[in-house]
């Protein structure tokens, strides 16, 4: 792969992460999910996904983008 498609490849990651991490936050907002946080103290596992894969992908992108 060339150096120009790996940077294109790791900022599409990198957005892709902050959005993850946005739709889990914005999930965590829900009705369901503050029953559930209420109740056992913890987020939801779906909202526990979205912020793993959110941090994941933000991190793989950033270590391709500054990776020589």
């Amino acid at each position: 792969m060339t150096k120009s498609s790996m940077k294109i490849i790791s900022i599409v990651l990198m957005a892709s992460g902050i959005g993850l991490a946005s739709w889990g936050y914005n999930l965590s907002g829900g009705f369901g999910s503050q029953v559930t946080q209420a109740f056992t103290g913890s987020p939801t596992d779906k909202v526990m996904m979205f912020y793993i894969g959110g941090a994941v992908s933000f991190a793989t992108g950033l270590f391709l983008y500054i990776k020589k």
